[in-house]
């Protein structure tokens, strides 16, 4: 096995791996990069230009003959139309002409020939016209080599000739000017292989160069290019170890940059997790103990629920028995005996609804339909069909003659809400017997108030009063036939509208109060 050998880098111990392994933190595995990205870096670019130089010169030795030979045709195909064009325009001797001609000679770097119908050269701009005028008439007479033909028109031909006295290679063409006289235009092609070979060496020495300034470029973009990756890599190694304090540094633009800037989000990002989770954490160990409570809370509902139904079904059965065993036997008691049984019968189903109500509610399976109504109307209807009620109990009811007054809520489950503050009105009155409604508007809210006289809660029991089962004076609530779910209704309610709910002590009684979100109504000063 190869020893791992330890390093110290920014007062941390990492263990760096023998042929070139990455260093990384002891104990880790170490990962050999037969991979770098320098090395990756400088395979790349090298390749690259020593290829392009290569294709470079295998094209100029295969193809810059033929592209060189090319260009040669269509300069002499251009310069014939020049000179035919300045032939039938003017006196060909004239020295216009003359200046035209030369003209063509140095654009197209040809030599020309132009005879007469006597074959007599008229024009001309090599040494020795008349060889090449006895060579152009070789070729209309005599005729051509089909296999070094280049191109064959009505007016002109052009082939590739060679000069047996000085073995020069010459491309021309020949033919017939629009005015009858005859033409030869001759370019030679001798600098075609010394300009391929010339080109090949000046290649050569521009590549040699630009592979030793790519080798330099390479190290330097490669540094460039991996220094803030390693630094990156640093980064990532810290976070992995919880470590968030470490940033990319970096003010350029580039990806790298970006992908550094990300890193530092990601890590801001994964601090801020962290500490979410360990705050999650510890609202967790909380829930641990909330449900803990949640299961007393269910122990406790149970034990009370089973109290509650204890009394009347005790009720129920000894004043069944009574019957049975016809105890009295004259119709008033087996009347009565019947009337208790229905009434605590009554009580448990009445109790038993509540109970079911409540748990829809707390556990949000009860839909809020939530519409706009007219709260005063409610009120009144409901004070109306209790007016029997309230002239058996011999209560007074104040309410003003309120305009109508709309609110957004679950019309239905609203009515709940004051028929258990009237009920517990009507049953704590006291001896003034007198409850007083009223309906206030502010901020955008309609509070409902419920004030009845008697005797004011103990301050230790207004907070408890909205809990389930919870009741001040057992005894009066027995007797009325309460079970202490009705104000956990009312708040279960409440929570569902988003509305709050409240109480209050006066020095002649006690005031229960509730508030919903009001739907204003234009009035006369609006219009």
């Amino acid at each position: 096995m190869l020893p791992i050998s330890l390093v110290h880098v920014d007062g941390a111990e990492y263990a760096r791996c023998p042929r070139g392994g990455k260093t990384d933190r002891q104990g880790a595995k170490c990962a050999i990069m037969k991979y770098s990205m320098k090395r990756q870096f400088a395979f790349i670019f090298i390749t690259l230009i020593t290829g392009t130089i290569l294709l470079c010169l295998i094209l100029n030795t295969t193809l810059l003959g033929t592209y060189y030979l090319n260009k040669k045709q269509n300069a002499l195909v251009s310069a014939y139309y020049s000179i035919n064009e300045a032939s039938s325009a003017g006196d060909i001797t004239s020295e216009e002409y003359d200046i035209e001609l030369k003209k063509i000679c140095e654009k197209y770097n040809i030599q020309v020939l132009v005879a007469d119908g006597e074959s007599e050269a008229v024009k001309y701009s090599m040494n020795d016209p008349r060889a090449v005028l006895k060579q152009l008439l070789d070729n209309i007479f005599l005729g051509v080599d089909e296999e070094r033909l280049l191109l064959n028109t009505n007016n002109y031909k052009m082939q590739v000739v060679e000069d047996y006295k000085t073995q020069t290679e010459y491309i021309e063409m020949w033919g017939m000017l629009d005015n009858g006289y005859l033409f030869m235009l001759r370019s030679a092609l001798e600098g075609i292989r010394e300009s391929v070979s010339i080109s090949n060496h000046f290649l050569g020495y521009v590549g040699s160069a630009a592979i030793f300034v790519s080798v330099l470029l390479v190290i330097w973009l490669s540094n460039r290019v991996t220094k803030p990756i390693m630094e990156l890599a640093k980064i990532s190694e810290r976070m992995k170890e919880l470590d968030f304090e470490a940033k990319y540094t970096g003010d350029d633009k580039t990806e790298i940059a970006i992908l550094g800037n990300n890193i530092n989000e990601l890590s801001e990002a994964l601090e801020k997790t962290i500490s979410e989770l360990r705050t999650a954490n510890n609202e967790l160990l909380k829930d641990i103990e909330r449900k803990d409570r949640v299961d007393e809370r269910r122990r406790e509902f149970l034990s009370n629920v089973s109290h509650e139904l204890k009394t009347p079904l005790a009720l129920i059965q000894g004043y069944a028995e009574g019957l049975k065993e016809g105890i009295n036997d004259d119709a008033e008691s087996r009347e009565f005996y019947c009337d208790v049984i229905m009434d605590e019968a009554a009580k448990m189903n009445a109790m038993v609804k509540n109970l079911l109500t409540l748990n829809q509610l707390e556990a949000g399976n009860e839909i809020v339909n939530m519409e706009r109504f007219d709260v005063t109307a409610l009120i009144k209807n409901y004070i109306a069909s209790a007016d029997i009620l309230i002239r058996q109990k011999e209560i007074s009811v104040r309410m003003d003659d309120y305009d109508s007054v709309y609110v957004w809520g679950d019309e239905f489950r609203v009515e709940e809400v004051f028929m258990n503050y009237f009920t517990n009105a009507i049953n704590y009155a006291g001896d003034e017997k007198i409850i007083d409604v009223k309906i206030c508007r502010a901020d955008g809210k309609v509070r409902v108030s419920v004030f009845n006289t008697g005797s004011p809660i103990p301050e230790e029991s207004v907070a408890h009063l909205w809990e389930k089962f919870y009741k001040v004076d057992k005894a009066r609530t027995r007797e009325y036939g309460g079970s202490g779910i009705g104000l956990s209704i009312v708040k279960a309610v409440m929570d569902s509208h988003e509305g709050t709910c409240g109480v209050y002590n006066r020095e002649d009684g006690v005031c229960f109060w509730f508030e919903l979100k009001q739907d204003r109504q234009p009035t006369e000063k609006d219009i």
